[in-house]
């Protein structure tokens, strides 16, 4: 499998494959045509991104420096990806596609210990385990 993440916007680094952006929101100011020449992402895919709802919860709470916040994100996006029907259905399209090539998921944000692309990754790893064998 080859899964990786990276921040939007950010030089491609080798190996990094088709760049998903799994933000809700494209980069403001930046024309469709122009986010992959930019470094933010091939293809846009919003399905997998936090929903509305959660994103304005996170701007209430400070993930960042609090624990019990942070780890309620976590479960928060996780029951998201997992209750959400289209959601689930793309997870499990992104891990049969890291089985196949190189992929990589972003977003914008800088740390990658507060953001939504970590745990996505980790989902995306678990369903990989859960495909068939090939």
């Amino acid at each position: 499998m080859s899964l990786r993440t990276y921040q939007a916007g950010s030089p491609r680094k080798p190996g990094e494959g088709l760049r998903i952006g799994t933000v809700r929101f494209p980069p403001r100011g930046v024309h469709k045509e122009d986010y992959a020449r930019l470094d933010f992402f091939d293809v846009w895919f919003p399905v997998v991104a936090p929903s509305r709802p959660l994103l304005a919860w996170v701007k209430k709470h400070d993930i960042a420096n609090d624990a019990a916040s942070k780890r309620a994100f976590q479960e928060r996006y996780a029951r998201e990806l997992e209750s959400d029907p289209a959601a689930r259905q793309s997870v499990q399209l992104l891990a049969a596609l890291a089985q196949q090539t190189a992929i990589s998921i972003g977003c914008f944000c800088e740390d990658e210990s507060n953001c939504h692309r970590s745990i996505l990754k980790t989902v995306i790893e678990k369903a990989t385990k859960a495909l068939p064998e090939r």
